[in-house]
Protein backbone atom coordinates (compact mmCIF):
# COMPACT_ATOMS: atom_id res chain seq x y z
CA UNK A 1 0.00 0.00 0.00
CA UNK A 2 2.71 2.50 1.17
CA UNK A 3 4.67 1.26 -2.46
CA UNK A 4 1.32 1.83 -4.31
CA UNK A 5 0.81 5.63 -2.54
CA UNK A 6 4.72 6.34 -3.01
CA UNK A 7 4.67 5.60 -6.75
CA UNK A 8 1.13 7.90 -6.47
CA UNK A 9 2.76 10.65 -5.48
CA UNK A 10 6.25 10.56 -7.93
CA UNK A 11 3.72 10.73 -10.85
CA UNK A 12 2.34 13.57 -9.77
CA UNK A 13 5.48 15.18 -8.82
CA UNK A 14 6.58 14.32 -12.35
CA UNK A 15 3.07 15.72 -13.85
CA UNK A 16 3.42 18.69 -11.86
CA UNK A 17 6.85 19.33 -13.29
CA UNK A 18 6.19 18.92 -16.43
CA UNK A 19 2.81 21.03 -15.93
CA UNK A 20 5.37 23.59 -14.76
CA UNK A 21 7.96 23.39 -17.36
CA UNK A 22 5.25 23.70 -20.46
CA UNK A 23 2.96 26.72 -18.37
CA UNK A 24 5.84 29.32 -19.48
CA UNK A 25 5.50 28.12 -23.21
CA UNK A 26 1.54 28.47 -22.76
CA UNK A 27 1.68 31.24 -20.79
CA UNK A 28 3.88 32.98 -23.56
CA UNK A 29 1.67 32.04 -26.44
CA UNK A 30 -1.63 33.51 -24.01
CA UNK A 31 0.07 36.74 -23.28
CA UNK A 32 0.90 36.97 -26.94
CA UNK A 33 -1.97 36.40 -28.40
CA UNK A 34 -3.40 38.88 -25.51
CA UNK A 35 -1.08 41.97 -27.04
CA UNK A 36 -2.60 41.01 -30.26
CA UNK A 37 -6.13 41.47 -29.50
CA UNK A 38 -5.58 44.65 -27.74
CA UNK A 39 -2.31 46.32 -29.60
CA UNK A 40 -5.15 47.59 -32.55
CA UNK A 41 -7.11 49.67 -29.72
CA UNK A 42 -5.58 52.73 -28.55
CA UNK A 43 -7.27 52.75 -25.14
CA UNK A 44 -5.73 49.27 -24.94
CA UNK A 45 -2.17 50.07 -25.75
CA UNK A 46 -0.74 50.40 -22.41
CA UNK A 47 -2.64 46.77 -21.52
CA UNK A 48 -1.28 45.35 -24.82
CA UNK A 49 2.25 46.17 -24.11
CA UNK A 50 2.58 44.85 -20.61
CA UNK A 51 1.17 41.30 -22.16
CA UNK A 52 4.09 41.90 -24.91
CA UNK A 53 6.53 42.13 -21.96
CA UNK A 54 4.77 39.07 -19.81
CA UNK A 55 5.25 37.29 -22.96
CA UNK A 56 9.07 37.97 -23.58
CA UNK A 57 9.24 36.96 -19.95
CA UNK A 58 7.34 33.73 -20.72
CA UNK A 59 9.24 32.57 -23.49
CA UNK A 60 12.56 33.53 -22.54
CA UNK A 61 12.25 31.35 -19.47
CA UNK A 62 10.81 28.78 -21.36
CA UNK A 63 13.69 28.64 -24.13
CA UNK A 64 16.12 28.66 -20.94
CA UNK A 65 13.95 25.31 -19.66
CA UNK A 66 15.73 22.31 -21.36
CA UNK A 67 12.59 20.51 -21.48
CA UNK A 68 11.28 23.10 -24.11
CA UNK A 69 14.08 24.83 -25.27
CA UNK A 70 14.07 22.96 -28.70
CA UNK A 71 10.60 22.74 -29.42
CA UNK A 72 9.42 24.73 -32.62
CA UNK A 73 6.92 26.50 -30.89
CA UNK A 74 9.47 28.21 -28.45
CA UNK A 75 11.16 28.93 -31.81
CA UNK A 76 8.81 30.08 -33.59
CA UNK A 77 7.01 32.19 -30.33
CA UNK A 78 10.32 33.28 -29.30
CA UNK A 79 10.72 34.72 -32.88
CA UNK A 80 7.48 36.62 -32.92
CA UNK A 81 7.63 37.83 -29.60
CA UNK A 82 10.83 39.17 -30.83
CA UNK A 83 9.78 40.82 -33.58
CA UNK A 84 7.15 42.63 -32.29
CA UNK A 85 9.41 44.35 -29.99
CA UNK A 86 11.95 45.15 -32.71
CA UNK A 87 9.40 46.94 -34.36
CA UNK A 88 7.99 48.84 -31.77
CA UNK A 89 11.97 50.31 -30.85
CA UNK A 90 12.83 52.98 -33.00
CA UNK A 91 16.67 52.88 -31.04
CA UNK A 92 18.82 50.81 -33.82
CA UNK A 93 20.97 50.25 -30.88
CA UNK A 94 18.38 48.15 -29.27
CA UNK A 95 16.21 47.24 -32.01
CA UNK A 96 18.93 45.47 -33.42
CA UNK A 97 19.74 42.90 -31.00
CA UNK A 98 15.98 41.89 -30.89
CA UNK A 99 15.70 41.41 -34.80
CA UNK A 100 18.53 39.62 -34.67
CA UNK A 101 17.05 37.14 -31.99
CA UNK A 102 13.88 36.93 -33.79
CA UNK A 103 15.63 36.91 -37.23
CA UNK A 104 17.49 33.54 -35.80
CA UNK A 105 14.68 32.36 -34.29
CA UNK A 106 12.12 32.07 -36.99
CA UNK A 107 14.89 30.34 -39.09
CA UNK A 108 14.91 27.65 -36.67
CA UNK A 109 11.35 27.14 -36.48
CA UNK A 110 11.20 27.23 -39.58
CA UNK A 111 13.81 24.47 -39.87
CA UNK A 112 12.13 22.47 -37.16
CA UNK A 113 8.29 22.85 -38.06
CA UNK A 114 7.82 20.49 -40.43
CA UNK A 115 4.01 19.66 -39.51
CA UNK A 116 3.02 23.29 -39.73
CA UNK A 117 2.09 23.83 -36.09
CA UNK A 118 3.28 27.09 -36.10
CA UNK A 119 3.26 28.31 -39.74
CA UNK A 120 1.20 31.09 -38.56
CA UNK A 121 3.47 32.74 -35.49
CA UNK A 122 6.32 32.31 -38.39
CA UNK A 123 4.60 34.18 -40.85
CA UNK A 124 3.36 37.08 -38.74
CA UNK A 125 7.23 37.12 -37.40
CA UNK A 126 8.66 37.23 -40.71
CA UNK A 127 6.30 39.72 -42.46
CA UNK A 128 7.31 42.29 -38.93
CA UNK A 129 10.83 41.34 -39.49
CA UNK A 130 10.45 42.90 -43.27
CA UNK A 131 8.29 45.95 -42.04
CA UNK A 132 11.37 46.45 -39.39
CA UNK A 133 14.27 46.52 -42.07
CA UNK A 134 11.61 48.69 -44.45
CA UNK A 135 11.89 51.08 -41.93
CA UNK A 136 15.38 51.15 -41.05
CA UNK A 137 16.11 51.07 -45.16
CA UNK A 138 14.10 54.29 -45.00
CA UNK A 139 15.70 56.11 -42.71
CA UNK A 140 19.78 54.62 -44.56
CA UNK A 141 18.18 55.91 -47.88
CA UNK A 142 17.39 59.37 -46.40
CA UNK A 143 20.93 59.72 -44.67
CA UNK A 144 22.23 59.09 -48.02
CA UNK A 145 23.51 55.54 -47.32
CA UNK A 146 22.36 53.95 -50.36
CA UNK A 147 24.12 50.44 -49.82
CA UNK A 148 22.73 49.80 -46.34
CA UNK A 149 19.45 51.07 -47.65
CA UNK A 150 19.78 48.78 -50.53
CA UNK A 151 20.46 45.08 -48.31
CA UNK A 152 17.51 46.46 -46.12
CA UNK A 153 14.83 46.89 -48.76
CA UNK A 154 16.06 43.45 -50.42
CA UNK A 155 15.56 41.58 -47.07
CA UNK A 156 12.04 43.65 -47.38
CA UNK A 157 11.17 42.45 -50.92
CA UNK A 158 12.67 38.66 -50.09
CA UNK A 159 10.11 38.01 -47.63
CA UNK A 160 7.41 39.68 -49.71
CA UNK A 161 8.93 38.97 -53.28
CA UNK A 162 5.65 40.05 -55.08
CA UNK A 163 5.28 43.67 -53.30
CA UNK A 164 5.62 46.22 -56.11
CA UNK A 165 7.10 48.81 -52.86
CA UNK A 166 9.43 46.66 -51.61
CA UNK A 167 10.73 45.54 -55.07
CA UNK A 168 10.82 49.55 -56.60
CA UNK A 169 12.78 50.32 -53.45
CA UNK A 170 15.04 47.53 -53.24
CA UNK A 171 15.96 48.77 -57.00
CA UNK A 172 16.07 52.55 -56.25
CA UNK A 173 18.43 52.31 -53.39
CA UNK A 174 20.79 49.65 -55.68
CA UNK A 175 20.74 52.23 -58.29
CA UNK A 176 21.76 54.93 -56.06
CA UNK A 177 24.06 52.75 -54.83
CA UNK A 178 25.44 52.30 -58.45
CA UNK A 179 24.80 48.86 -57.77
CA UNK A 180 23.70 48.70 -61.40
CA UNK A 181 23.11 44.92 -61.84
CA UNK A 182 20.55 44.66 -58.95
CA UNK A 183 19.15 48.02 -60.20
CA UNK A 184 18.26 46.38 -63.44
CA UNK A 185 17.23 43.26 -62.53
CA UNK A 186 14.22 44.80 -59.63
CA UNK A 187 13.39 47.56 -62.08
CA UNK A 188 12.98 44.47 -64.63
CA UNK A 189 10.80 43.17 -62.22
CA UNK A 190 8.96 45.63 -61.69
CA UNK A 191 7.59 46.00 -65.25
CA UNK A 192 5.84 42.60 -64.99
CA UNK A 193 4.03 43.55 -61.67
CA UNK A 194 0.69 45.47 -61.85
CA UNK A 195 2.97 48.71 -60.48
CA UNK A 196 0.41 51.72 -60.61
CA UNK A 197 3.68 53.41 -62.16
CA UNK A 198 5.03 51.19 -64.10
CA UNK A 199 5.31 53.89 -67.08
CA UNK A 200 7.34 55.79 -65.08
CA UNK A 201 9.78 52.53 -64.16
CA UNK A 202 10.50 52.31 -67.70
CA UNK A 203 11.75 55.64 -67.55
CA UNK A 204 13.82 55.02 -64.46
CA UNK A 205 15.28 51.65 -66.10
CA UNK A 206 16.66 53.73 -68.95
CA UNK A 207 18.40 55.66 -66.65
CA UNK A 208 19.95 53.18 -65.04
CA UNK A 209 21.54 51.81 -68.49
CA UNK A 210 23.09 55.19 -69.43
CA UNK A 211 24.13 54.91 -65.87
CA UNK A 212 25.85 52.13 -66.49
CA UNK A 213 26.91 53.02 -69.99
CA UNK A 214 24.66 50.51 -71.64
CA UNK A 215 23.25 53.13 -74.01
CA UNK A 216 22.01 49.71 -76.56
CA UNK A 217 20.01 48.44 -73.44
CA UNK A 218 18.43 51.63 -72.48
CA UNK A 219 17.25 52.72 -76.05
CA UNK A 220 15.46 49.13 -76.35
CA UNK A 221 14.17 49.41 -72.85
CA UNK A 222 12.22 52.61 -73.99
CA UNK A 223 11.85 51.55 -76.97
CA UNK A 224 9.55 48.78 -75.33
CA UNK A 225 7.69 51.48 -73.09
CA UNK A 226 6.78 53.61 -76.16
CA UNK A 227 5.72 50.49 -78.40
CA UNK A 228 3.16 49.55 -74.74
CA UNK A 229 2.42 53.05 -74.14
CA UNK A 230 2.90 55.20 -77.26
CA UNK A 231 1.00 58.20 -75.98
CA UNK A 232 3.27 58.68 -72.84
CA UNK A 233 5.11 61.88 -73.14
CA UNK A 234 8.20 61.52 -70.78
CA UNK A 235 8.65 57.95 -72.61
CA UNK A 236 8.40 59.47 -76.29
CA UNK A 237 10.98 62.48 -74.97
CA UNK A 238 13.58 59.66 -73.43
CA UNK A 239 13.83 57.54 -76.72
CA UNK A 240 14.20 60.93 -78.39
CA UNK A 241 17.29 62.02 -75.77
CA UNK A 242 18.73 59.02 -75.85
CA UNK A 243 19.04 58.52 -79.62
CA UNK A 244 20.26 62.02 -80.29
CA UNK A 245 22.98 60.92 -77.75
CA UNK A 246 23.53 57.82 -79.77
CA UNK A 247 23.35 59.68 -82.62
CA UNK A 248 20.41 58.05 -84.45
CA UNK A 249 18.74 60.79 -85.38
CA UNK A 250 17.65 58.97 -88.31
CA UNK A 251 15.53 56.50 -86.97
CA UNK A 252 13.72 58.26 -84.38
CA UNK A 253 12.45 60.58 -87.00
CA UNK A 254 12.26 57.64 -89.70
CA UNK A 255 10.11 55.80 -86.83
CA UNK A 256 7.70 58.58 -86.03
CA UNK A 257 7.21 59.41 -89.74
CA UNK A 258 6.38 55.92 -90.21
CA UNK A 259 4.13 56.04 -87.79
CA UNK A 260 2.60 59.12 -88.83
CA UNK A 261 2.09 57.61 -92.53
CA UNK A 262 -0.32 54.86 -91.07
CA UNK A 263 -1.90 57.40 -88.88
CA UNK A 264 -1.94 61.19 -90.13
CA UNK A 265 -4.46 62.64 -88.15
CA UNK A 266 -2.50 62.01 -85.03
CA UNK A 267 -1.58 64.99 -83.26
CA UNK A 268 0.73 63.49 -81.55
CA UNK A 269 3.16 62.13 -83.13
CA UNK A 270 3.16 65.48 -85.24
CA UNK A 271 4.13 66.82 -81.67
CA UNK A 272 6.62 64.29 -81.33
CA UNK A 273 8.63 64.78 -84.42
CA UNK A 274 8.74 68.58 -83.67
CA UNK A 275 10.07 67.52 -80.65
CA UNK A 276 12.92 65.41 -81.99
CA UNK A 277 13.91 68.22 -84.45
CA UNK A 278 13.87 70.99 -81.53
CA UNK A 279 15.96 68.66 -79.50
CA UNK A 280 18.33 68.72 -82.53
CA UNK A 281 18.69 71.79 -82.11
CA UNK A 282 19.37 72.34 -78.60
CA UNK A 283 21.92 69.88 -78.99
CA UNK A 284 23.32 71.90 -81.55
CA UNK A 285 23.18 74.78 -79.62
CA UNK A 286 25.49 73.15 -77.10
CA UNK A 287 28.34 72.60 -80.01
CA UNK A 288 28.36 76.08 -80.70
CA UNK A 289 29.44 76.47 -77.37
CA UNK A 290 32.56 74.46 -78.43
CA UNK A 291 32.79 75.98 -81.13
CA UNK A 292 36.83 77.81 -81.68
CA UNK A 293 36.05 79.16 -85.73
CA UNK A 294 34.12 81.06 -87.21
CA UNK A 295 33.43 78.74 -90.40
CA UNK A 296 32.33 75.91 -87.84
CA UNK A 297 29.87 78.36 -85.60
CA UNK A 298 28.47 79.63 -88.82
CA UNK A 299 27.65 75.78 -89.92
CA UNK A 300 26.12 74.90 -86.87
CA UNK A 301 23.88 78.10 -87.34
CA UNK A 302 22.78 77.21 -90.18
CA UNK A 303 22.05 73.26 -88.54
CA UNK A 304 20.27 74.77 -86.06
CA UNK A 305 17.95 76.92 -87.64
CA UNK A 306 17.02 74.08 -90.12
CA UNK A 307 16.12 71.99 -87.17
CA UNK A 308 14.29 74.64 -85.45
CA UNK A 309 12.27 75.40 -89.25
CA UNK A 310 11.71 71.32 -89.43
CA UNK A 311 10.39 71.62 -86.08
CA UNK A 312 8.32 74.38 -86.04
CA UNK A 313 6.28 72.62 -89.33
CA UNK A 314 5.97 69.32 -87.41
CA UNK A 315 4.27 71.91 -84.48
CA UNK A 316 1.75 73.63 -86.35
CA UNK A 317 0.67 70.64 -87.92
CA UNK A 318 -0.46 69.06 -84.44
CA UNK A 319 -1.77 72.48 -84.12
CA UNK A 320 -3.94 72.82 -86.93
CA UNK A 321 -5.13 69.24 -85.66
CA UNK A 322 -5.91 70.53 -82.48
CA UNK A 323 -5.49 74.50 -81.61
CA UNK A 324 -5.92 74.43 -77.89
CA UNK A 325 -2.97 71.99 -77.94
CA UNK A 326 -1.30 73.58 -74.77
CA UNK A 327 1.96 71.68 -75.21
CA UNK A 328 2.32 72.11 -79.21
CA UNK A 329 1.60 75.86 -79.32
CA UNK A 330 3.88 76.27 -76.15
CA UNK A 331 6.76 74.56 -78.12
CA UNK A 332 6.02 76.44 -81.64
CA UNK A 333 6.05 79.80 -80.30
CA UNK A 334 9.08 78.58 -78.56
CA UNK A 335 11.07 77.60 -81.71
CA UNK A 336 10.08 80.68 -83.37
CA UNK A 337 11.00 82.65 -81.31
CA UNK A 338 14.85 81.10 -80.76
CA UNK A 339 15.67 82.66 -84.59
CA UNK A 340 14.40 85.75 -83.12
CA UNK A 341 16.61 86.06 -79.87
CA UNK A 342 19.63 85.08 -82.19
CA UNK A 343 19.14 88.06 -84.62
CA UNK A 344 18.02 90.59 -81.57
CA UNK A 345 21.66 89.63 -79.90
CA UNK A 346 23.66 89.61 -83.02
CA UNK A 347 22.15 93.28 -83.94
CA UNK A 348 23.27 94.26 -80.33
CA UNK A 349 26.92 92.70 -80.95
CA UNK A 350 27.30 95.44 -83.54
CA UNK A 351 29.48 98.31 -83.82
CA UNK A 352 28.05 101.66 -83.56
CA UNK A 353 28.94 102.71 -86.80
CA UNK A 354 26.76 99.82 -88.84
CA UNK A 355 23.63 101.57 -88.26
CA UNK A 356 22.44 100.25 -91.35
CA UNK A 357 22.48 96.66 -91.00
CA UNK A 358 21.49 97.24 -87.06
CA UNK A 359 18.28 98.31 -88.67
CA UNK A 360 17.76 96.03 -90.65
CA UNK A 361 18.64 93.08 -87.99
CA UNK A 362 16.02 94.44 -85.59
CA UNK A 363 13.41 94.67 -88.36
CA UNK A 364 14.11 91.00 -88.92
CA UNK A 365 13.76 90.19 -85.50
CA UNK A 366 11.40 91.94 -84.99
CA UNK A 367 9.65 90.42 -87.77
CA UNK A 368 10.33 87.10 -86.71
CA UNK A 369 9.36 88.23 -82.80
CA UNK A 370 6.15 88.67 -84.59
CA UNK A 371 5.29 85.44 -85.60
CA UNK A 372 5.98 83.69 -82.72
CA UNK A 373 3.81 85.64 -80.95
CA UNK A 374 -0.10 84.19 -81.74
CA UNK A 375 1.31 81.15 -80.33
CA UNK A 376 3.07 82.81 -77.43
CA UNK A 377 -0.49 83.97 -76.01
CA UNK A 378 -2.71 81.18 -77.23
CA UNK A 379 -0.15 78.89 -74.86
CA UNK A 380 -0.79 81.39 -71.57
CA UNK A 381 -4.21 81.65 -72.58
CA UNK A 382 -4.27 77.44 -71.95
CA UNK A 383 -2.93 77.59 -69.68
CA UNK A 384 -2.51 80.83 -67.55
CA UNK A 385 -0.26 79.49 -65.26
CA UNK A 386 2.12 77.87 -66.35
CA UNK A 387 5.61 79.25 -65.67
CA UNK A 388 6.95 78.01 -69.24
CA UNK A 389 4.34 79.78 -71.02
CA UNK A 390 4.62 83.18 -69.19
CA UNK A 391 8.23 82.85 -69.43
CA UNK A 392 8.33 82.41 -73.73
CA UNK A 393 5.86 85.40 -73.60
CA UNK A 394 8.07 87.91 -71.72
CA UNK A 395 10.81 87.12 -73.72
CA UNK A 396 8.88 87.88 -76.84
CA UNK A 397 7.81 91.85 -74.87
CA UNK A 398 11.58 91.88 -74.12
CA UNK A 399 12.28 91.60 -77.88
CA UNK A 400 10.08 94.41 -78.96
CA UNK A 401 11.18 96.24 -76.40
CA UNK A 402 7.23 96.32 -74.55
CA UNK A 403 8.56 96.88 -71.10
CA UNK A 404 5.20 97.84 -69.38
CA UNK A 405 4.29 94.04 -70.77
CA UNK A 406 7.19 92.43 -69.87
CA UNK A 407 6.96 94.03 -66.37
CA UNK A 408 3.56 92.63 -66.07
CA UNK A 409 4.33 89.08 -66.88
CA UNK A 410 7.01 89.34 -64.24
CA UNK A 411 4.73 90.10 -61.73
CA UNK A 412 2.80 87.06 -62.30
CA UNK A 413 5.79 85.16 -62.70
CA UNK A 414 6.46 86.36 -59.01
CA UNK A 415 3.26 85.75 -57.71
CA UNK A 416 3.19 82.15 -59.11
CA UNK A 417 6.66 81.51 -57.34
CA UNK A 418 5.25 82.73 -54.05
CA UNK A 419 2.47 80.66 -54.14
CA UNK A 420 4.26 77.89 -54.37
CA UNK A 421 6.81 78.05 -51.84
Amino acid sequence: MKIKLLMAGLLGLVSATAFAQKGELNNAKSEYEKYEGLRGQKLMIAMANTSLTNAKTSIDKAAANEKTAALPQTYALKGVIYSCLAVQDSVPATSFPLFTTADEALKKATELDTKGESKGYIHTGTVNLAQYQLTKGVAEYQAGKYDLAYHSFDYYRTVLPEDTNAIYYTGLAASNAKNYPAAIANYTKLLTTNYSKVQTAYVDLSSVYLASKDTTGALKIVADGVAKYPNNLDLRKREIEISLAANKQKEIVEKIQTALAADPKNKTLYYYAGLTYSQTAEAIVKEQGKAKDAATKATLQAQKVEAYNKSAEMYKKAVELDPNYFEANLNLGYVILNPAIDSYNAANKLPANKQKEYDAAIAKANAQFDLAKPYLVKAVELQPKSVDALTNLRTYYLGKKDDANAASIKKQIDALAGSAQ
